[in-house]
């Protein structure tokens, strides 16, 4: 049986999946009887990863299935009450203990699809409800959302190096950040653009196709590396992938020929060769040439050695004659930037007579961590053929005017009007009042939707040097207020 999320992993309960100052904030909320309090949150990250010029939204799969089973079973309440304070007993009083038995979230979410191409400041969730619920989640969506954006962003990045056509499996489980981390970093991998696993855990929990070869040690078990093809091919005659480079690269080309030419013999066909160390460019090269005058152009030529998009870029402008890339630690540990850097900020809280809202900025030195008030909805536009020109963030809570103008956040002198009608809300339903309300897609449906947005942006926003920055602003009477909101936090009181 397969699922879109890893949910057997959140069974009985991830419910402590949380750092525990979520916890004493809920219980100082309790105290002062905010717990109700509506309150609306925004998750978001500040920049692309990997200096790219977007990211891929994953993880709301698994972020859904961790709200749903929201509960403090009695082992975790048993945990939470043996917690001590430094001098006062303990850290929680039973009534809250009793609070939180109780307790059923009951917040409405609104997220970005996974699959879609997403760019920094825009919330990927939000989260409305009562404050103490509304902040006790931040930790675990934030765990969800950051590593799967991260390297869903990693394969896309990797699936426009390789091409349309070529293969991309996925070999990072042994170097994965435990078997929690490797199961997750294949889903967000999947959903990225790679074709297959080696994982089977990942095949068996989510339908994702298995992939694999023999390692060296198959090799060095037998008396000769011939000896090893031929056992393996009588094992395997109709999925036979031979490692090729355990003593001499070209040397065990030869040798898979002779094995691939008994098995034509027999009615079966050498299904690839795997390079794993030298001059992969060289060796493709040399190995295709081996291979087609021999008589079997259709045999595969799978590479892997710690590539990434860069390697392979690199491997395609020499002319390697590789067709199936072995991505594996530099995929699944998104080797070059190692966390996304997603947070989580309160954007609003309900005035205390409920007459609307009273809206809240974090403010920085860093323009950039300064974040952005309201009940913020984002608003993509669509030029005449159907592709994204520039997102508009603005509050949903608020009336727009007719004329919309988008002001850059980071240089509100760059302002620019919207001149087309066409655009798409990218924030959509998913929990009203604690009920999921949105039929999750699969697996297989949100890797098409990644495929397809990140081929719509222009390339010269998906090229890895450089990219060029699309348009993210703010609705100009969001921006405006944002900065009066600024101005008046910053504002020197008189003694």
């Amino acid at each position: 049986m397969t699922a879109a999320s890893l949910a057997d992993l959140y069974r009985p309960s991830l419910t402590l999946l949380t750092d525990l100052y979520q916890l004493t904030m809920a219980y100082g909320y309790w105290r002062k009887g905010l717990q109700d309090r509506p309150a609306v949150f925004h998750l978001y990250f500040r920049r692309p990863p990997f200096g790219g010029g977007y990211a891929v939204a994953a993880g709301l799969a698994d972020a859904v299935t961790w709200l749903e089973q929201l509960r403090f079973t009695a082992d975790d309440l048993a945990y939470l009450g043996s917690l001590r304070s430094r001098n006062s007993g303990r850290l929680f009083d039973a009534g809250f203990l009793e609070y939180l038995r109780e307790l059923r979230f009951s917040c409405d979410v609104d997220a970005i699809a996974e699959g879609t191409a997403v760019f920094a400041n825009e919330p990927l969730i939000r989260v409305q409800g009562p404050l103490l619920q509304a902040q006790l989640v931040e930790t675990a969506l934030l765990t969800l959302v950051n590593f799967q954006t991260l390297v869903a962003t990693k394969a896309a990045r990797i699936r426009e190096a390789v091409g349309p056509t070529d293969q991309i499996l996925e070999f990072g489980l042994r170097r994965a950040q435990g078997f929690d981390g490797g199961l997750s970093a294949t889903r967000a991998a999947y959903l990225g653009g790679i074709d297959g696993t080696s994982n089977l855990l990942a095949g068996q929990r989510l339908g994702i196709p298995v992939r694999g070869t023999h390692a060296h040690s198959w090799v060095m078990a037998f008396e000769s590396e011939l000896s090893a093809f031929e056992a393996y091919a009588d094992a395997f005659p109709d999925d036979s992938v031979f490692l090729v480079d355990t003593y001499d690269t070209l040397e065990g080309v030869r040798n898979a020929i002779r094995v691939a030419r008994h098995l034509r013999a027999t009615g079966h066909e050498l299904g690839g060769i795997r390079l794993d160390s030298g001059d992969l460019a060289y060796l493709s090269i040399q190995a295709r040439q081996l291979l087609d005058e021999a008589g079997f152009p259709q045999v595969r030529i799978v590479a892997s050695n710690d590539l990434d998009e860069q390697l392979v870029t690199s491997l395609k402008l020499q002319g390697a004659r590789i067709d199936t890339w072995g991505i594996g630690t530099k995929l699944v540990t998104a080797y070059d930037q190692p966390a996304l850097g997603g947070v989580y900020k309160l954007a609003a809280l309900q005035r205390a007579d409920g007459s609307g809202w009273d809206y809240t900025v974090k403010i920085s030195e860093q323009l950039a961590k300064t974040s952005i008030p309201g009940v913020l909805q984002v608003r993509r536009f669509l030029g005449d053929d159907g592709r994204p020109v520039a997102d508009m963030l603005y509050n949903a809570a608020e009336p727009l005017p007719e004329s919309l103008i988008i002001v850059d956040p980071l240089d509100p002198t760059r302002r620019r009007p919207v001149k087309t009608t066409q655009y798409r809300e990218l924030l959509e339903p998913v929990f009203r009042q604690g009920r999921r309300v949105l039929d999750l897609p699969t697996l297989a449906e949100s890797r098409a939707k990644a495929r397809q947005e990140v081929a719509s942006l222009d390339p010269s926003i998906r090229r890895f040097l450089n990219p060029h920055t699309y348009p993210v602003g703010l609705e100009k009477s969001l921006h405006d207020f944002r900065t009066q909101l600024i101005l008046d936090k910053r504002a020197v009181r008189p003694a």
